[in-house]
């Protein structure tokens, strides 16, 4: 049956829905909107958190549990790959079943998931279960963004995503300073360890004080087989992605995965125009401002993920800073996005969007660039000077993007809204990761040799060459023990002097991709539901 949906983007279109001045008020604090902020915030700090302090961790890791650079970047594809396979899912289901339940299941998991990998002694066990937390923290974050959406007033609804978008922020960029101090003084498992207790906090504080919403006329039915089209579609493409660096671009394989991809996507949108209550009604991308918010999501994480999980080896292995002082050097990043989050809301409620996310985008190009420009000598200053760009640039996307999307879409479908904005950026960070590493990797088999050879050094065999460039790739001097210390330096010049010419070449193309996001941001506009007072319309 051809679907019939329209979508009114105030939510009255065929039922009303559950509001703030809906709900049966629970006894005590139960439903109260700031306090409801506060609750959803704990949860989702953990998964933001997540995102970027393993990023510090990885190198001890990687040296604890003998990984190559391939398994490194599993632990952060696997999380963001499980993550951008079920959000939009996960979302469904908190539309469904109600967004309390769905995201104190999600703390739950992820808590277990994080105690688990602690406990893990393989780098396998390590990136099993942190598929398991993005699953876990796939259900818990569009809940989060549902509950917010069900209980602010109109209103109120844009102060509250801009600070939600702050704690996402925040989280994201402090994830470095705190696994610096942990790892260093601890070690890389209380990184995971410490979701623990957050997560039993989350728990309880959901327990008191989470009051549950659910619109009435939201679907009562699942697209089993929307599901299925849409996640094994965004598998593939994710999937092709990550393996490209190790299978070449070229290879049959990796062109095998994308065309199934697209078959995928393209199965899944004819099925949503017959099925009666599809997953994702298409209409919703009707809305120009929607879709923008969508793509500027993927693209800002492309430049941030993929350019942070450079860095953090930049500044470990090729200058020698211990995991705290390389997480206390990405204290202006962190700094910047905790200061220009709240601003950004501000000006976002004031001006609208479209200003300050272009704004925005443009000054993460500028830093991008300038990280492309550092060397192995580069002073702690110059570092400071782009990364506190980048995080004021990053702090008014956070922000603003969320808005856009939740805001745009209609309150039965604030859960699946919520969904798109998470796997956006969850994709994106898959994308970052994956592309800018096989940047990294070809530039680095490409100039390796050459460098080498002008340094003077030994030849190498092709089986040498492959494990020098596993090396070279996270900044490490693939110096044999007895080398003597003439050569020794030598190789650790070029091991460094080639991870500088990957990174600045991945820090070029993060560059354009943000350049690319400046013109999208034009495309945005403030959501339809974000504003007091706002009037029926259609898209």
């Amino acid at each position: 049956m051809t679907s019939q949906t329209t979508i009114d983007t105030t939510g009255s279109g065929g039922g009303a829905p559950a509001t703030p001045s809906d709900a049966t008020p629970g006894k005590g604090l139960r439903g109260h909107p700031w306090l409801t902020l506060i609750t959803v915030a704990v949860g989702v700090m953990m998964v933001a958190l997540d995102g970027t302090i393993v990023a510090i961790a990885n190198p001890a890791i990687q040296k604890d549990l003998g990984a190559t650079f391939a398994q490194v970047q599993w632990i952060t594809n696997g999380y963001f790959l499980a993550l951008a396979v079920s959000l939009i899912t996960a979302g469904k289901l908190g539309d469904r079943f109600g967004h309390r339940q769905t995201f104190l299941i999600g703390v739950v998991g992820f808590a277990a998931a994080s105690g688990a990998i602690g406990l893990s002694d393989s780098i396998a066990l390590v990136v099993t279960f942190r598929v398991l937390q993005g699953l876990f923290g796939a259900l818990l974050m569009p809940a989060a963004l549902g509950l917010l959406r069900a209980t602010f007033p109109a209103e109120k609804l844009n102060m509250a995503i801009g600070i939600w978008g702050m704690v996402i922020g925040a989280s994201t960029a402090g994830g470095p300073i705190l696994g610096g101090v942990l790892v260093e003084h601890v070690n890389w498992q209380s990184v995971f360890f410490i979701n623990v207790p957050v997560g039993v906090l989350a728990v309880v504080l959901g327990v008191w004080i989470l009051l549950d919403h659910r619109a009435e006329n939201a679907p009562r039915s699942f697209d089993l087989l929307g599901i299925a089209l849409l996640s094994a579609a965004m598998f593939c493409l994710v999937w092709a992605l990550i393996k490209a660096p190790e299978w070449g671009w070229g290879d049959g394989r990796t062109w095998a995965f994308i065309i199934a991809s697209v078959v995928g996507f393209a199965l899944f949108a004819f099925w949503e125009t017959k099925v009666r209550e599809p997953l994702i009604p298409l209409a919703l991308f009707r809305s120009v401002p929607l879709s923008a918010g969508v793509v500027l999501m993927i693209l800002m994480a492309i430049a941030f993920m993929g350019g942070l999980f450079f860095v953090t080896f930049y500044l470990q292995n090729v200058h020698g800073m211990s995991p705290i002082d390389a997480g206390l050097h990405l204290l202006p990043l962190t700094g910047m996005m905790i200061v220009g989050s709240p601003l950004a809301g501000a000006m976002i409620t004031k001006a609208g969007p479209r200003i300050p996310l272009a704004g925005g985008m443009a000054l993460t190009a500028i830093a991008m660039y300038g990280m492309s420009t550092l060397e192995t000598d580069t002073g702690s200053g110059i570092m400071s000077v782009w990364f506190a760009l980048l995080g004021l640039g990053l702090a008014p996307v956070m922000v603003g993007a969320t808005e856009v999307i939740v805001g745009n879409a209609p309150m039965e479908l604030s859960g699946v809204a919520g969904g798109l904005q998470q796997a956006a950026m969850q994709i994106g960070g898959s994308l970052g990761t994956a592309v800018l590493g096989a940047v990294m990797a070809s530039k680095v088999d490409s100039d390796l040799a050459g460098n080498w050879t002008k340094a003077g050094l030994p030849p190498l065999t092709p089986e040498q060459e492959h494990q020098a460039s596993e090396a070279v790739q996270v900044g490490v001097p693939p110096v044999a023990p007895g080398t003597p210390d003439a050569i020794a330096a030598k190789i650790t010049g070029v091991a460094h002097d080639t991870f500088i010419s990957g990174m600045s070449a991945a820090s070029l193309v993060a560059a354009g991709v943000a350049v690319v996001a400046v013109l999208v941001a034009f495309l945005t506009k403030r959501g339809e539901n974000a504003g007091a007072g706002a009037g029926a319309a259609h898209i």
